[in-house]
């Protein structure tokens, strides 16, 4: 019954449910490796951050190139601030409004863009209070250059002059014509009645969009594991049916058909041996005559 399984179309679909099952098992175990690392992630930042407030600041210097470890550390700097920027469409607290971005041309030579604050409402650089003058000291956590189109970052072009959407490098190089760093600085302090910015987790790490969609991976790899599984065995059972039916002699034939409403062909015995009743009424009444009254 089951030497079906010995044939080339069976060998074919078994190989396949051997490679597939443990490739689909594969992959859902990577999502669910991939979400579960941007858990850790999520807390890692979240005890940096709760730590980084007692930290003593280091110099901004000692704290380059930002990576994991020193994302969102408390860091200083000095210098005199220059131009000043706006970055519109920032939420914060559940409301819309604009980051007050000013550069700060460092003793060192470099140039490092600072948030000073968040303003509620459309942004406008008359409601954006001007930077102190002078030689200033800030102190504030360090973040990466955004990327456009992650953590809520505009993507947006064709900004108004003085505006830009990401705080970023390859952004501002546009803009300004300073020697920047690869990093920005948000104050822990908001300067002139703005309100601080807290710093953001780094980008691709954290319970964000990204994360539940790996989440969401996982279970489709899964299910398409045991899809195949439950195909297999249907394919499985109807082939045992069709086998079953083969021995028991009850697999129906093609009905053939039937001799009372098959037409005979041509030439055939049955169709000389048929009565030719195209001569009708008219061949009786021939015969009829020809017959002698007695």
């Amino acid at each position: 019954m089951y030497r079906f399984l010995l044939t080339p179309r069976w060998w074919g679909i078994n190989v396949f449910v051997l490679l597939a099952i443990p490739f689909c098992v594969f992959m859902g175990s990577w999502q669910l490796s991939r979400f579960e690392a941007r858990v850790d992630d999520q807390r890692t930042a979240e005890a940096q951050a709760d730590s980084a407030r007692t930290e003593t600041p280091r110099p901004l210097a000692e704290m380059l190139p930002v990576d994991k470890a020193t994302y969102g550390k408390r860091v200083t700097a000095s210098g005199r601030y220059g131009e000043q920027l706006l970055v519109p469409d920032r939420e914060l607290d559940g409301r819309q409004g604009f980051y007050v971005l000013t550069l700060l041309r460092t003793d060192g030579g470099r140039t490092l863009p600072v948030v000073r604050g968040w303003l509620p409402g459309a942004a406008d650089a008359a409601k954006a209070p001007a930077p102190p003058a002078g030689e200033v000291s800030v102190t504030g956590a360090l973040q990466a250059s955004e990327t456009p189109g992650d953590n809520g970052v505009s993507a947006q072009g064709g900004l108004p002059p003085g505006q830009t959407g990401a705080i970023s490098t390859a952004s501002l190089v546009n803009l300004v014509d300073d020697d920047l760093y690869d990093a920005w600085v948000t104050l822990g302090t908001a300067d002139s009645g703005m309100t601080a910015v807290p710093a953001s987790a780094p980008s691709g790490t954290g319970l964000d969009l990204k994360a539940f969609q790996n989440l969401g991976y996982t279970g489709e790899w899964f299910v398409f594991a045991g899809f195949v599984v439950f195909m297999w065995f249907r394919l499985l059972r109807r082939e045992i049916e069709f086998a079953r039916d083969a021995e028991l002699g009850i697999t129906e034939p093609d009905a053939p058909a039937s001799p009372e409403t098959a037409s005979p062909e041509a030439g055939s015995p049955a169709a000389e041996a048929q009565p030719d009743t195209a001569a009708g009424p008219a061949q009786d009444a021939d015969v009829e005559a020809s017959t002698p009254v007695r």
